[in-house]
C-alpha cells in the first residue's frame, strides 16, 4: 500500500501552522501543500490535531500568493478517524473533552460550525481549489475531512468508511451535508447505515473518489499546478459558483448533526457499541 514520505518535494518551503507542529504547511509557485504530521497515530484526530487542521486552514485564508492547495497524511494513512481516547471520553473512562479550548465540540465563531465540523467545512471557506491525497485509511472524520475538498486522489487501495455508526453514532462533521451531494441517496444512506469498509476503488465508481493514482500525492501536485497556472480570479469565481450548493441550508444541517450526535454520546447503546467493539464481539443493544 502507498505510504508519504516526511521529505517534501523540491522547492516547497515549510510554514509552522501553529505551534504544535502537528499540521505543516509548505508552499511552491502558488500551490500550498498541507501535510497531517501525526504519523505514529495514522493521522487520527484528538483535540490538538481537531485545533491544528483548523489552525492551517485559518493561516491558508490569510495566503493570497496561494492559488491551490493540497491536502494529505504523513506516514501510512491519509487520517484513520477519531483517536482512541475519544471513543475512552464517551465511554467515561478517559479524560474528557468537556471545557477543552481544543475540544471538537467547541464552537467557532461564526457559529456555524463546531471545531470537529470545521476541520471540514474550512476547505470549502477557502477561496482556492482544494485537493485531498488519500493512502491507507480515510475512516470516519478522515473521510469526512477528504469529503470537504473539492476533489479527491486516492490511491486504490485506500480503505474508505462512513464509520460513525460502528461506534454507535453518526457522522457529525459535516458529513450528512455533503455525501449525498456527492453520491446518490441511496448510497449515502446504505454506506451511513452499514458503516461498512470499502476501497477507493470502489469509492471511484460511487462518487467518492475522483480519480485514482498509484501516487496520490504526485497525481495531487500535478493536478494542482496545471490549476495554478489558470487565471486565479477565473478559478476563485469558479469555485464560488460551484460550491454555492454546498453553502444554502449548511448552517441548519450542521446543527442538526451537533443535536443528534449530542443525544446518542454516553447513551447505554452506544457504550455498548465501544465495549463490544474493544472486546470483538457482538454488542447486546435494547429497542
Amino acid at each position: 500500500m502507498s505510504t508519504t514520505s516526511t521529505q517534501l518535494p523540491d522547492g516547497f518551503v515549510a510554514h509552522s501552522a501553529d505551534s504544535s507542529d502537528r499540521v505543516t504547511i509548505a508552499v511552491h509557485n502558488h500551490v500550498a501543500l498541507v501535510t497531517f504530521d501525526r504519523a505514529d497515530k495514522r493521522n487520527a484526530l484528538d483535540g490538538e490535531q481537531f485545533a491544528a487542521i483548523a489552525a492551517a486552514g485559518a493561516k491558508l485564508k490569510e495566503m493570497s500568493e496561494v492559488r491551490v492547495v493540497v491536502v494529505h497524511g504523513d506516514g501510512a494513512s491519509f487520517c484513520a478517524g477519531l483517536d482512541f481516547s475519544g471513543f475512552a471520553s464517551m465511554m467515561g473512562d478517559g479524560p474528557s473533552m468537556a471545557g477543552d479550548p481544543n475540544s471538537p465540540g467547541r464552537l467557532t465563531e461564526s457559529g456555524l460550525t463546531h471545531l470537529g465540523q470545521q476541520v471540514c467545512w474550512v476547505w470549502q471557506e477557502l477561496e482556492v481549489p482544494v485537493i485531498a491525497a488519500l493512502h491507507g485509511h480515510a475512516l470516519g472524520g478522515g473521510l469526512q475531512i477528504a469529503l470537504g475538498a473539492d476533489i479527491r486522489v486516492a490511491h486504490p487501495d485506500t480503505e474508505l468508511s462512513v464509520r460513525e455508526v460502528h461506534w454507535g453514532i453518526i457522522p457529525d462533521m459535516t458529513g450528512t451535508h455533503i455525501l449525498d451531494k456527492l453520491v446518490r441517496p441511496d448510497v449515502a444512506r446504505e454506506l451511513t447505515y452499514t458503516a461498512r469498509v470499502l476501497d477507493a476503488r470502489e469509492g471511484a465508481q460511487l462518487g467518492l473518489v475522483t480519480t485514482l493514482s498509484d501516487s496520490p500525492l504526485e497525481t495531487a501536485l500535478a493536478m494542482a499546478r496545471q490549476i495554478a497556472s489558470r487565471n486565479p480570479h477565473a478559478v476563485r469565481a469558479a469555485k464560488r459558483l460551484l460550491s454555492s450548493s454546498f453553502v444554502n441550508g449548511a448552517g441548519d444541517q450542521f446543527a442538526a448533526e451537533r443535536a443528534e450526535v449530542a443525544a446518542l454520546i454516553g447513551t447505554p447503546n452506544q457504550i455498548e457499541v465501544i465495549q463490544a467493539n474493544l472486546e470483538k464481539r457482538e454488542p447486546v443493544l435494547n429497542d
